[in-house]
């Protein structure tokens, strides 16, 4: 080809330089050549070289055109190529979008809550989803205006795109593309989506005009309006209502009493009920702006997707509580039937419980007076036992901040309370160990009394003296106990004294009064028979203990007293000296010093011989 094209300016040059000699004869000859005639050749009756220049002439000729028919059916053929290559490419196309069109959803072009019409292929790298989203948007924009001509939308054709123009701006594009989505041409489709923008914009435009402004200004004061005059409504009728309550104080209120105590007097029954019905004022106006702000909102178009929203934020939470609750019914039921399971357990365990403890009901190695504390056990574990099973069916148990809640309180709860379940363990073992129950007249350490409260913490005493002395029970576990009703009740508790009598006085004689100085004694038993025990033979005297039984031990500080005073009335009749506080008497032939008479006076004669002052126990020197 590229000799070809070489040679073509020569031949051209050579046509140049004979034109002038055989310009008719050429003009000629193309001109048959071009018909397609043959050419009858002249012998030459000038000049040979001019006959040869004109064949070489016309084989270039020849040669051109055939040269030029062969190009021409190449293209011809190249074009046909091309068109059935498209024509396959086209089908091949419009079979694939034929099987997606079921399954693929189309991208809606939505302007003002209306759909439109919807994308299927993206255009210029822009995806049908920002095709659809600037599509509405220029729409919308278009639509807002004021001087608004909605016939003023025209087509703008192209070779790739139909463009759909309003002004100077492009309110979409329409492609082959799109067009095949639809199974439309493309113009086609323009012409229908022209159509539709329309009739959205006349819409538009009706609903943005200066007439139904106005209205929706009209609308804006009447709900201020009614607003205003539902609030003056309200607090008319509160106060109407609190006036009607105060009256109710001296009419139909009563005083409100639980067992004698007067929880609410009438006062406090209007403050109560005047407090409650402002609550109620106040809740009913804020439904009333709950209703009245989104329909102020909604009025105008520009503010209501605001409405809408507000109205979300107040129906959305409304709305997860009712489903919520509605869900969880299933769950509540779970709970109730656990609920009522193990109420109904812990009656029945009371039931035996009261039955044991009132020896209608008896077990074997079980004491009655465990049957209060074991109930209390059974009745913690229970309890425990029915949380552990509820625990699941909560709302909210399965969340993390619900979880880690729990496990903080029962961290706090493991690290602060160890000496509240040691007194608790204590206490435990204290019931079974049973080493005294409420009443029973104890001796702990130093503390003597009266137990008058045992909790699983705690026990507290009162003593003789009305006392309250409040004992860990960690600590009475750590103690020995003397319990002295227990004795009493049982066996008859021993009381006992110590008397120090001269040795000069027969022990038969010493003993038989002491035991009738006990039997004279009130809450001493007769029987079993007071008895004496001669405890030591001392320096200076023997002494003497008398015991005697009683059976109530919370009496004792008041059988010791009176035994006491029985002792020193029947020695001082027999004119027997208690040696004690310790004293050393000069025996010198002169009479035994004893008192006299009630008041204790000495004669004087007694009063001889004998040194009067106390001294401690120890021993003695004569003097």
């Amino acid at each position: 080809m590229e000799m070809k094209k070489s040679k073509r300016p020569v031949l051209l040059l050579v046509l140049i330089l004979f034109a002038v000699n055989v310009q008719a004869q050429l003009d000629q000859a193309i001109k048959n050549i071009f018909a397609g005639d043959t050419i009858a050749i002249q012998k030459p009756l000038k000049h040979d070289s001019d006959s040869i220049r004109l064949a070489v002439l016309q084989r270039t000729l020849e040669e051109a055109r055939l040269n030029e028919a062969n190009m021409r059916m190449e293209m011809e053929q190249m074009k046909l190529e091309t068109v059935a290559a498209d024509s396959v490419k086209l089908a091949m196309q419009r079979q694939r979008i034929d099987s997606l069109r079921h399954i693929t959803k189309g991208v809606p072009v939505i302007v003002e809550g209306d759909t439109l019409f919807q994308f299927y292929t993206k255009r210029g790298g822009h995806t049908p989803q920002q095709r659809a989203k600037t599509t509405g948007a220029a729409i919308e924009e278009v639509g807002k205006r004021f001087n608004l001509n909605p016939d003023s939308v025209y087509i703008d054709y192209s070779e790739m795109v139909a463009d759909l123009m309003y002004d100077n701006k492009v309110l979409l594009s329409v492609t082959h593309q799109d067009a095949m989505w639809e199974g439309v041409s493309r113009d086609s489709l323009a012409k229908v989506r022209q159509q539709v923008v329309i009739a959205k914009l006349k819409e538009m435009k009706a609903e943005h005009g200066l007439w139904r402004t106005a209205k929706r200004i009209l609308y804006f004061v009447l709900v201020l309006v009614a607003q205003f005059a539902l609030f003056r409504l309200t607090n008319w009728l509160y106060r109407k209502l609190k006036l009607r309550i105060s009256r109710m104080k001296d009419t139909r209120l009563k005083a409100f009493s639980i067992q004698g105590y007067e929880l609410l007097d009438t006062q406090r029954q209007v403050n109560l009920l005047t407090f409650l019905a402002n609550i109620g004022r106040y809740l009913f106006m804020g439904l009333q702006l709950l209703i009245s702000i989104p329909l102020i909102f909604v009025i105008f178009p520009q503010t209501e997707g605001l409405a809408y929203q507000i109205l979300g934020y107040i129906w959305n939470p409304i709305r997860t509580i009712c489903m919520g609750v509605v869900n969880y019914i299933p769950k509540l039921f779970t709970i109730i039937v656990i609920w009522y399971s193990v109420r109904y357990l812990i009656r029945f365990v009371l039931y035996l419980s009261r039955e044991i403890e009132s020896g209608r009901l008896k077990i074997n190695g079980f004491y009655p007076d465990w049957a209060m504390p074991t109930y209390n056990i059974i009745r913690f574990l229970l309890y425990a036992f029915m949380i552990a099973m509820i625990y699941p069916y909560l709302p909210g148990s399965s969340s993390g901040v619900f979880q880690g809640i729990s496990v903080f309180v029962g961290l706090i709860v493991s690290l602060g309370s160890s000496t509240v379940i040691g007194n608790i363990i204590a206490g435990l073992v204290i019931t079974y160990m049973r080493p005294f129950k409420p009443g029973d007249r104890i001796k702990l350490n130093d503390t003597v009394g009266n137990i008058i409260e045992k909790t699983p913490l705690v026990t507290r005493i009162r003593t003789p003296k009305n006392e309250v002395v409040t004992v860990p029970n960690s600590f009475i576990m750590s103690s020995h106990t003397v319990n002295y009703t227990t004795s009493a009740r049982e066996y008859g508790l021993i009381i006992h004294t110590e008397i120090s009598i001269g040795y000069d006085v027969p022990w038969r004689q010493v003993n038989k009064m002491l035991i009738e100085a006990a039997l004279n004694t009130r809450g001493v038993e007769s029987e079993p028979r007071p008895f004496v025990l001669e405890t030591s033979l001392s320096d200076w005297y023997p002494i003497y203990q008398i015991n005697a039984y009683i059976k109530n031990a919370d009496e004792m500080a008041r059988i010791y007293s009176e035994l006491y005073e029985n002792i020193q009335d029947i020695l001082n009749e027999a004119g027997i000296e208690i040696l004690s506080p310790h004293y050393m008497a000069v025996r010198d032939g002169n009479e035994k010093v004893a008192p006299r008479g009630e008041e204790g006076n000495l004669k004087p004669a007694e009063k001889l011989g004998r040194e009067d002052r106390p001294k401690e126990a120890g021993p003695t020197s004569e003097k």
